[in-house]
């Protein structure tokens, strides 16, 4: 088979979850035989580490404009696929030409534009509203990452649950050895004890507060978005008295909202207990994973919540939001809670704070759990989505 894979949204870092996916699943999907890869990438990318992985024809666009991307996808990506001979473009960002000779599979993350309409601001809220919609309605075969999103998939956007796919995420190559991580040993340490962990390659900001005042670290890796729950989560924080609280860490890209977040922050007394950080560079957040006393994920929505298995991943205990795809995907391998109640989020920070024998329990079965997810297993229910589109429908 020639694929065509629709990357043409790809910048180079800050994109989160939808970049991972991207260049993960390529990745995988390079190393298998019975596929021939061309991938579709914005001129931008010309030198980027993905360009070797394949084949490459180049957009000549720049993702970071909106309509930039849209016009690309909408009229430039079905011609050349034509062009190029390849029997299926697969899009992988919710969005896609709904047109074309050449069939079509579209990688639909989640529907937050939907049930959250300020996930997005300005007219990429409109964009999401109306593409996304069309891309999956007229593919040939929609890609989900969860059975809730498929759900929401079948229900909001009616599309027949037969053609549509569920086909877990995966991990990557990871940081986890066999030894104690210095989450794990920060956990064996007493209650409010002070952490010795290195600073070294940690972010500015972080280091500066860390060495002016060491606490426990609860970390939480996410985009600010309202749908995020980050608003309820600095809230919980305010309510742990002042000498358990622990340093509240928030890596993520940044959006129109962070600073109404931080806002609140200050209001509620806490400034000095909250680290806003932007999109970090790979060392950079690893170093403050091997920090992290826990990993807190409070999200309303997830359509697979990869930041909850990449902390599993580490060795890092993790306590999450008990709705959407969080449960499918976390197993029981978290501590769960009620992302609407501020007590319930700081209740479950609190005993992973301070139940020893709980968090090292939950870090082992993390580490296992992790292990369950795989791109090469992502990369062969991919393949045979492809198959099921070439065999089952026609191109429209």
């Amino acid at each position: 088979m020639r694929i065509a894979i629709n990357a043409a949204f790809l910048s180079q870092g800050g994109m989160g979850g939808l970049e991972t996916y991207t260049r993960e699943l390529v990745a995988a999907l390079s190393r298998r035989r019975d596929i021939e890869l061309v991938l579709l990438l914005s001129s931008t990318l010309a030198d980027d580490r993905l360009a070797r992985m394949a084949e490459v024809a180049l957009l000549p666009l720049d993702p970071r404009r909106r309509l930039d991307w849209v016009r690309a996808d909408q009229l430039e990506v079905p011609r050349l696929a034509h062009r190029l001979g390849v029997e299926l473009v697969h899009s992988l960002a919710s969005t896609g030409p709904t047109w074309g000779r050449v069939r079509r599979v579209v990688t639909v993350h989640d529907l937050a534009f939907a049930r959250f309409p300020r996930t997005h601001f300005g007219p990429r809220a409109l964009g999401m509203a109306l593409l996304v919609p069309a891309a999956a309605r007229t593919a040939a075969r929609v890609i989900v990452p969860s059975r809730a999103t498929r759900d929401e998939v079948v229900r909001l956007l009616r599309v027949p649950s037969e053609r549509v796919d569920v086909v877990p995420e995966g991990l990557g190559q990871v940081p986890v050895t066999a030894t104690s991580s210095p989450a794990e040993a920060l956990s064996k340490s007493a209650p409010g004890e002070r952490s010795s962990a290195s600073t070294h390659d940690l972010p500015s900001a972080l280091s500066a507060r860390l060495a002016a005042a060491p606490r426990p670290v609860a970390l939480s890796v996410s985009a600010k978005r309202p749908h995020k729950n980050l608003e309820r989560l600095i809230r919980a924080i305010a309510l742990i008295p002042r000498e358990r609280r622990p340093l509240l860490v928030l890596p993520g890209y940044p959006t129109p909202y962070e600073r109404e977040l931080e806002q609140l922050a200050e209001r509620t007394g806490i400034g000095d207990h909250v680290v806003f950080l932007g999109w970090l560079p790979p060392e950079q957040l690893e170093a403050v994973y091997r920090i992290a006393w826990l990993f807190v994920f409070p999200s309303l929505y997830e359509g697979f919540g990869l930041p909850v298995l990449e902390a599993m991943a580490r060795g890092v205990p993790v306590a999450t939001s008990d709705r959407a795809s969080l449960p499918e995907v976390a197993g029981p391998a978290a501590l769960y809670f009620d992302p609407l109640s501020e007590a319930s989020i700081a209740a479950s920070i609190e005993r992973l704070l301070f139940d020893r024998e709980l968090a090292a329990a939950l870090r082992r079965a993390g580490l296992e759990r992790a292990r369950r997810f795989s791109w090469d297993a992502c990369a062969e229910a991919t393949v045979a989505s492809y198959r099921a589109a070439l065999a089952e429908t026609p191109a429209t």
